[in-house]
C-alpha cells in the first residue's frame, strides 16, 4: 500500500500546500481520500485526471470536498472521449446535494450522478477495490468520519477531523501509519469537539500503539514544529509532520 499526501494544509491552501487530500493506491488501484481546495490541481502531479477508482469523503466542509465540484467539471465536459464512468465516490448522507450546491448552476438535475456513482457513508466495514474499510463517527460538528484501510496485512488509519473521541482510537489501533489530524496547539485553543492538538494526536497514537505518526490538517496559523514536539512527548514511535508530496510504503 503506497500514500501519497496530495495536500495537508487545514481550513483553507497555505502557501505551500493544498487541502486535506491522500492518494492510497495498491494493486494498481487509486483510491482518493478527501479533495479539499486546491487538491484536484496537486493530484495531476502524481496521477492522471481521469485515473482514480473512488473517493472517500470523511466530511463535507469545504476544505475536505469542495475541489470535487471542478472535478465533476473536469469528468462532465470531458474535452476527449466523454464522460467516464460514474466514480463511486463515498460521502456522509446529503453529499450529492451538497456538492451540487456548491456548483449553483447544473446542467440538469441528474447530471451529477451521471458523473459520481454516489454511496452513503455508515459506521462499519466495507471494501473498497483491494482495501478494506472500516468507517467510523468520530466527533466533529457535522457528521465525519475516520477510516481504517487495510491491504495485506497493513493498516493506514486517516482520522479526517476530529477531537478526541474513542472511537479514534479503535480505529488507530495497532495502525502501521496513523495520519491524524493536529490543528489546535496545546495550551491555546480548547474548543471541545472540534479538533486535535498535537499533544493529543500523540496520546491517541500511543494509547491504539500505532508505529508511525503523521500529522495533518495543521492551518497556516498552528506552528507545526510545537505541534511536533507536543506529539513526540507523549509518543515514543516515529512521529513528523504531513508534507505535500510526501510518499509512505506500508
Amino acid at each position: 500500500m503506497k500514500l501519497t499526501v496530495v495536500g495537508c494544509s487545514g481550513s483553507f491552501p497555505s502557501a505551500e500546500s493544498a487541502c486535506s487530500s491522500y492518494l492510497v493506491e495498491a494493486d494498481g488501484f487509486r483510491l482518493l481520500l478527501d479533495m479539499g481546495n486546491g487538491a484536484l490541481g496537486e493530484l495531476q502531479r502524481h496521477i492522471g485526471l481521469y485515473d482514480l477508482d473512488a473517493v472517500l469523503l470523511s466530511h463535507l466542509h469545504a476544505d475536505h470536498c469542495i475541489d470535487m465540484v471542478a472535478y465533476f467539471v473536469a469528468r462532465y465536459y470531458r474535452h476527449d472521449g466523454g464522460i467516464p464512468a460514474a466514480l463511486p465516490v463515498y460521502g456522509p448522507e446529503g453529499t450529492e446535494g451538497r456538492l451540487a450546491r456548491a456548483y449553483g448552476d447544473l446542467p440538469d438535475e441528474k447530471c451529477m450522478s451521471e458523473v459520481f456513482d454516489f454511496r452513503t457513508l455508515a459506521p462499519g466495514s466495507f471494501r473498497v477495490g483491494p482495501f478494506a474499510v472500516a468507517a467510523g463517527l468520530v466527533t466533529h460538528p457535522v457528521e465525519a468520519y475516520g477510516f481504517r484501510i487495510e491491504q495485506a496485512g497493513k493498516v493506514l488509519t486517516y482520522s479526517g477531523d476530529t477531537g478526541p473521541c474513542d472511537s479514534l482510537q479503535g480505529l488507530a489501533y495497532g495502525a502501521d501509519l496513523f495520519l491524524c489530524e493536529a490543528s489546535f496547539t496545546h495550551g491555546k485553543e480548547d474548543i471541545p469537539e472540534l479538533h486535535l492538538n498535537g499533544r493529543e494526536a500523540g496520546e491517541c497514537a500511543d494509547r491504539a500503539g500505532a508505529g508511525r505518526l503523521v500529522l495533518t490538517h495543521i492551518p497556516p496559523w498552528t506552528d507545526p514544529n510545537t505541534n511536533l514536539k507536543d506529539a513526540r512527548a507523549v509518543f515514543d514511535g516515529p512521529v513528523e509532520i504531513a508534507r505535500p508530496g510526501a510518499v509512505y510504503e506500508l
